[in-house]
């Protein structure tokens, strides 16, 4: 079998954050997770939705992994099984994209803005997953003073991170306590991978973008 190719953008937008990696369980990084496709055939990781059913899609969503697969199966294998494959995909990133607000950076769309149209509406549950609990009451937005006189403060938004990743994604895995203040960090620690770099550093706008975070001006 070819090596899998993973379509991040289009899951993202269908699907919070939270869905994959905090319900089904996936970890952050890519070759984290180990998953296999005997846990597929279970229902696990990919096999929660690539399971042959609805899922609120029409057509149903495609099924993931049987072994072996039978001569008749091999293209749905290829679906995702593609790489080095001239294989003809159902979505194509341009096509799919090309309404979108654009971004300079990442992969050029701003998908912050795309939900907020209503261009994209993600879902945050998947059936058999374990529902969703009550959210923690959203706070306000807040600033955060930069240490350097070259740069704005940053202007956190809670509202907007709770949209995608709910409060478990962040707490207290990558931010300890909800209190503001509570962890300190700096931008040596996030250009690690610690804290935003989590994410900022794999799949959210990178962090060459300063001024989606430091939007206050330099007085």
């Amino acid at each position: 079998m070819a090596k899998v190719v993973f379509d991040h953008w289009l899951h993202r937008s269908q699907f919070t954050c939270r869905v994959c990696h905090v319900d089904l369980g996936f970890l952050m990084k890519k070759g984290e997770t180990r998953m296999k496709a005997a846990d597929n055939m279970k229902g696990y990781y990919c096999g929660a939705c690539h399971n042959g059913e609805k899922h609120g899609f029409d057509p149903p969503v495609f099924k993931a992994c049987s072994i072996p697969p039978a001569p008749d199966e091999m293209p749905r294998c290829d679906r995702c099984h593609s790489y080095g494959k001239d294989i003809k995909r159902k979505y194509e990133f341009a096509k799919f994209t090309e309404k979108m607000p654009k971004a300079s950076l990442g992969n050029g769309i701003d998908w912050e803005k795309a939900e907020t149209s209503g261009l994209i509406n993600l879902k945050d549950n998947v059936p058999g997953t374990p529902l969703i609990k009550r959210l923690m009451p959203v706070q306000k937005d807040f600033s955060l003073e930069s240490k350097g006189s070259w740069m704005g403060d940053i202007l956190f938004s809670h509202k907007k991170h709770a949209k995608w990743n709910g409060c478990e994604l962040c707490h207290p895995d990558i931010f300890l306590g909800v209190s503001r203040g509570a962890t300190k960090y700096n931008m040596f620690q996030i250009y690690e991978g610690e804290y935003c770099g989590v994410c900022h550093l794999n799949v959210a706008f990178p962090l060459r973008d300063c001024m989606r975070c430091h939007v206050k001006p330099v007085k």
